[in-house]
């Protein structure tokens, strides 16, 4: 499927704000008492046993200090840390620790809370064994997030959710089950409505998109007719969809789209300075543009990047 080009948003600014370790990847953004926070994996490689999860701050989003670093209490390989902001007003950092060796450990997704960004709880187990819940989000309340099998069942997504982000109860046994479905990204509109943008790697590797409506046990799907990695998406306040994904056709970059969830269509609309091990963005909408957190390796060594967009 070839994707049609809309008018480009522009780019404010781009700037590098994390390149300390070997290899720092695996974003997520968000803005908490006035105060810029951006998550994100440090290791020695892509997939590596060493991972940690850092947290730096920003008052301006220009100058940028370390708040917090996450470590497995036991050593083990810590991944794609999210954030959220609870009911209760704290910061929820999401994550899974996966356990050496990965051939026989398991990979268990874990949540960490802060009052106020530099100190934080002791990791909770959340979710079953093997089921990485990828990305929280809070609505009217609740916590929702799609969990895929990631070791066993491979062809199996979950739909959890939770009342204080600590204890997670199956909402759905099996929300997708074809063509190792997998990161997922929640978005839900005024009207309650819900929808995933779902990736996948099977055979068949076009994402999909998803929409339900309360209580969330049913749903449609879509066929978006493109692979992409990495998915988030924000609707920001004219009304759109606005995707952050990584796209895989050359060059591989990271890539802002238009998302018409009645059309079930992915549209490029920029793409952002990147290439190669790119993309996982996290996505905040402030000051009348689109503050936009990523990763990429196209300045060589694999880097957290920031970008602002005017649409």
């Amino acid at each position: 499927m070839v994707m049609k080009k809309e008018k480009q948003p522009e780019i404010v600014d781009v700037q590098k704000i994390w390149d300390r370790a070997p290899h720092n990847a695996f974003t997520d953004l968000i803005r908490f008492n006035d105060v810029w926070y951006c998550a994100f994996r440090e290791g020695e490689g892509h997939v590596s046993p060493d991972g940690v999860l850092r947290i730096i701050r920003s008052e301006d989003g220009n100058i940028w200090e370390s708040a917090a670093l996450i470590k497995s209490d036991n050593g083990h390989d810590l991944r794609d840390a999210k954030l959220n902001i609870t009911p209760e007003g704290k910061l929820m950092l999401s994550g899974a620790e996966s356990q050496k060796p990965k051939e026989k450990g398991i990979l268990q997704s874990m949540v960490w809370f802060s009052e106020e960004g530099t100190l934080w709880s002791k990791g909770h187990i959340i979710g079953d064994p093997n089921f990485w819940l990828w990305r929280t989000t809070w609505h009217k309340g609740t916590a929702y997030c799609a969990g895929y099998g990631c070791r066993t069942e491979k062809d199996r997504l979950k739909l959890y959710k939770s009342a204080d982000g600590k204890q997670f109860q199956i909402l759905v046994d099996n929300l997708q089950d074809e063509n190792f479905p997998n990161e997922a990204s929640l978005l839900f509109s005024g009207d309650n409505r819900a929808y995933c943008l779902l990736r996948r790697d099977g055979d068949e590797s076009s994402a999909l998109l998803g929409i339900a409506r309360p209580p969330y046990t049913e749903w449609s799907w879509k066929n978006l007719g493109t692979r992409v990695g990495g998915p988030h998406m924000i609707r920001i306040p004219d009304g759109r969809f606005i995707a952050a994904v990584r796209l895989y056709d050359d060059p591989v970059r990271t890539a802002l789209c238009r998302l018409d969830p009645d059309a079930g269509a992915l549209t490029e609309i920029l793409a952002l300075p990147s290439g190669g091990d790119t993309s996982y963005a996290g996505l905040v909408w402030h000051d009348d543009m689109l503050w936009c957190s990523y990763y990429s390796s196209h300045e060589e060594k694999t880097s957290i990047y920031l970008a602002k967009v005017r649409f």
